[in-house]
């Protein structure tokens, strides 16, 4: 790799890098000036447009200040106001959430996260906010206009452009959150698009409720993510539901498809007596970890004339996989570990479960894309980098 592509590389990462943190601040500046407009009216006894004799104060412009958090510094344009005593003394308003002297505040982040945690929960995003407020209540209608702005946050994300992500490769997984629905709690399946860029950067692409993992509900999302200029990708990598291939094979006919190996033992496991779990597992292993090609096909000869005869139901489902279950062998050695399984979509599934664990269940479906989504604007879901990323450019002409 000559210095200038090295170069171009790093300006590259660094660019989406700094992309993704313009949106973390920007989101984090909306419910910062959000709150302050609901301080400085709660100060002042009334809205800024409305007219009433109890009002204690008045407005006097604003001021522009720097907040200093983990995303990086934020700019804020914060009210001034000042307020008026019984005996007509004026002082000048001051905010709990941004004092005066303060530069700095890495709370804060935590505070808007438990916002997008809370769904719609009034009570809940009162307690997020509350230790930035010190003891402040938010007003009903200012806890109703900041569900407002978070789902629209989340609009713009989901319809957003795709054209200039350039996806390479295309993960495709559900993920099934408990929710509240007709006075019972449902699991609820989400389905999960989530794609890796030409510089190796992973992108969420798409959250998506369709009422069931079927071929209906892949094919609304893979349509979608064509709508909004997604390109066809080079490999999709994904579980073995038959709706989810079939949806594949409507939109892009003979895409290369990777079957992740991870759910495939699960499924060999499933069908084995207890006792012979350990030597599948490892007859298995020696297939998907295989050094080559031909060496992986060799081993899975191996496995089915072990295993045809005692345990028919592992060996039928071992051969129901077919070719996709290699399909990485295609691919630079370099990425096998990453283009292997949907295992990137599954860590982002334990850490919505980590951060949603004191909840039983969510309150509805809305709730459950707010907070997948706050995780991830709000850069809580790190990903790393592809690993081999820097062989994408060698996959143009490979199996797509």
């Amino acid at each position: 790799m000559t210095k200038s592509s090295i170069a171009m590389e790093v300006g590259q990462e660094g660019s989406l890098r700094e992309g993704l943190e313009v949106a973390i601040r920007e989101r984090v500046r909306e419910i910062i000036e959000l709150v302050l407009e609901e301080e400085v009216e709660a100060a002042l006894g009334a809205p800024r447009s409305q007219r009433v004799a109890e009002r204690s104060g008045y407005r006097h412009g604003r001021k522009s200040r720097r907040l200093t958090l983990r995303a990086g510094t934020v700019g804020l344009e914060v009210p001034r106001a000042r307020l008026v005593d019984a005996e007509g003394s004026e002082r000048e308003w001051q905010s709990r959430l941004v004092p005066r002297y303060r530069r700095s505040s890495p709370e804060v982040e935590q505070s808007v996260l438990g916002v997008y945690l809370s769904g719609t929960n009034t009570r809940r995003i009162r307690g997020a906010l509350e230790p930035l407020l010190t003891g402040a209540a938010l007003s009903k209608s200012a806890v109703s206009r900041l569900v407002t702005r978070l789902e629209e946050s989340y609009r713009t994300w989901q319809q957003r452009d795709l054209a200039e992500e350039k996806i390479v490769y295309l993960y495709l997984d559900a993920i099934y959150p408990k929710v509240r629905s007709g006075g019972k709690v449902v699991s609820l399946p989400v389905l999960v698009a989530l794609g890796v860029g030409e510089n190796g950067e992973k992108v969420l692409l798409s959250l998506m409720t369709t009422g069931a993992e079927s071929a209906d509900g892949w094919q609304l999302l893979l349509d979608d993510l064509v709508a909004r200029k997604m390109g066809r990708p080079r490999l999709v990598i994904s579980d073995g539901n038959a709706g989810l291939a079939a949806a594949l094979e409507r939109r892009w006919p003979g895409v290369a498809h990777q079957r992740c190996t991870v759910h495939k033992l699960r499924n060999l496991v499933a069908k084995a007596p207890k006792h012979v779990h350990e030597a599948v597992r490892e007859d298995y292993h020696r297939i998907v970890y295989a050094e080559t090609l031909e060496m992986a096909q060799k081993a899975r000869e191996a496995f089915l004339r072990k295993w045809e005869k005692p345990c028919a139901g592992v060996a039928a489902s071992l051969k129901e996989a077919g070719e996709e279950l290699l399909t990485f062998f295609q691919f630079p050695e370099s990425q096998w570990v990453s283009l292997r399984t949907t295992n990137v979509i599954e860590r982002m599934q334990l850490e919505f479960r980590r951060r949603v664990k004191t909840q039983a269940a969510l309150p509805n479906e809305g709730a459950v894309l707010r907070v997948f989504f706050g995780l991830w604007i709000s850069g809580q879901m790190k990903l790393r980098r592809m690993r081999g990323y820097r062989d994408i450019r060698g996959t143009e002409k490979t199996a797509a």
